[in-house]
C-alpha cells in the first residue's frame, strides 16, 4: 500500500497529496465526535486505500447509506478491490449532491474527507466546499485533515479561513504525531 501511495503521489501530487496511507491513529481522530451511529447517510471523499473507511464502517449504524467518492482512477481501483461491496464512484467530490441523489438521499449527515486541500487552488477549494455545504444537512458534520506543514502554505491557510466562513463551528484537533507526516483534524458543523 505504501508503494501505491508513493507512486500515485509522484504521478499526481495535486490529486493524491499523500506519500503514505493515513495511520490508524489519524483515522480514529477523523471519526471522533461524528455520531456515525446516528447517521443515515455518510460520504467519504478520497478514500484512497480505505484507511478511514474501516473506522467509519465500524461505527456506522445498520442500514445507513455509505458512499465513497474517489477521483484518482488507480486509487479507485484499489479501493474497489478492497471494498467491492460498498457504494463507490470514480468521480469528483464536486458532484456529491448528484451522487447522493442518484442513491436516493437528499443530504448527508456526515462527510469525511481525505482530500489534499492545501494542494488545491482557491477556485477548486471553493467549488468543493460549496458542494460539501450544499450536500450536508443543517447540523451535519464535516471532518477533514491537514498535514502540519500545510499550515505554512498560503493555500493551507486560505483553506482554514474558508472553513470558518462555511461552517457554524470549526475546531482543530491536537496534532497526530503518529501519522506520516504529522497531521491534525478539522471538525466542522454546518
Amino acid at each position: 500500500m505504501l508503494a501505491r501511495f508513493l507512486l500515485q503521489f509522484l504521478r499526481h501530487p495535486l490529486n493524491t497529496g499523500a506519500i503514505a496511507p493515513s495511520s490508524r491513529a489519524l483515522a480514529r481522530a477523523m471519526v471522533r465526535g461524528l455520531d456515525l451511529h446516528r447517521a443515515s447517510a455518510v460520504v467519504e471523499y478520497g478514500p484512497g486505500g480505505g484507511a478511514f473507511t474501516g473506522e467509519i464502517l465500524a461505527r456506522l449504524r445498520p442500514g445507513a447509506l455509505f458512499v465513497a467518492i474517489e477521483n484518482n482512477p488507480a486509487m479507485y481501483a484499489a479501493f474497489r478491490a478492497r471494498y467491492g461491496r460498498l457504494n463507490a464512484v470514480n468521480d469528483s467530490a464536486a458532484n456529491v449532491g448528484a451522487i447522493l441523489a442518484s442513491l436516493g438521499a437528499s443530504h448527508a449527515d456526515c462527510i469525511v474527507s481525505g482530500l489534499p486541500w492545501a494542494s488545491f487552488g482557491g477556485r477548486l477549494q471553493d467549488e468543493l466546499l460549496a458542494a460539501t455545504c450544499a450536500a450536508l444537512r443543517d447540523g451535519g458534520r464535516f471532518a477533514t485533515f491537514a498535514y502540519l506543514q500545510g499550515l505554512l502554505l498560503p493555500s493551507g491557510r486560505a483553506f482554514a479561513r474558508k472553513l470558518a466562513g462555511c461552517f457554524a463551528a470549526v475546531e482543530r484537533s491536537p496534532v497526530c504525531w503518529g501519522n506520516l507526516p504529522p497531521a491534525f483534524v478539522y471538525r466542522c458543523v454546518k
